[in-house]
């Protein structure tokens, strides 16, 4: 092996190992919540539930949804809007808090629900009937707030 020949083997394992030893480290920026609107559910016996909301009305916002939130207050929920009324499905990838999933009807009635989805499970969560809005909220806030199909919602930005 010429001397050319073994410097290049040297330089060549130095680059290696180098880079082996030079991991780099992406840290996770935490996604907080941003109010975006508010939202009042108004019960079939005339009571109210007032939330802080954030929108999810684009490709982005609608697929990333809660995910990678740590927490969020029960005064706080994520809106999804959509184009139109069809059924639904949700899942919970990459979502670290458990949610109630609530589907809502082209006219701001609720028409289904799905509670206490679990975190990081990708099971489908069909609205089991078209939906064209869907609320995320913490879960257990459905039945503690006595929440029911045909409840209304209304929200503004």
């Amino acid at each position: 092996m010429s001397i050319k020949r073994f410097l290049l083997y040297v330089c060549y394992l130095l680059i290696v190992i180098s880079c082996k030893d030079n991991k780099k480290v992406i840290k996770q920026t935490e996604v907080t919540f941003k109010k975006e609107g508010e939202l009042t559910i108004i019960k079939s016996d005339s009571t109210t539930v007032h939330l802080n909301i954030e929108i999810a009305d684009t490709d982005y916002d609608t697929q990333t949804g809660l995910m990678y939130r740590n927490s969020m207050a029960d005064t706080q929920a994520m809106l999804f809007v959509f184009e139109n009324e069809q059924p639904r499905s949700f899942y919970m990838k990459n979502t670290r808090i458990p949610l109630d999933i609530i589907f809502i009807g082209e006219n701001k009635k609720i028409v289904s629900f799905q509670k206490n989805a679990q975190p990081f499970d990708e099971t489908s969560l069909p609205s089991n009937t078209p939906a064209k809005y869907v609320l995320e909220v913490n879960a257990g806030l459905a039945d503690k707030w006595q929440l029911e199909v045909g409840d209304t919602i209304i929200y503004t930005k």
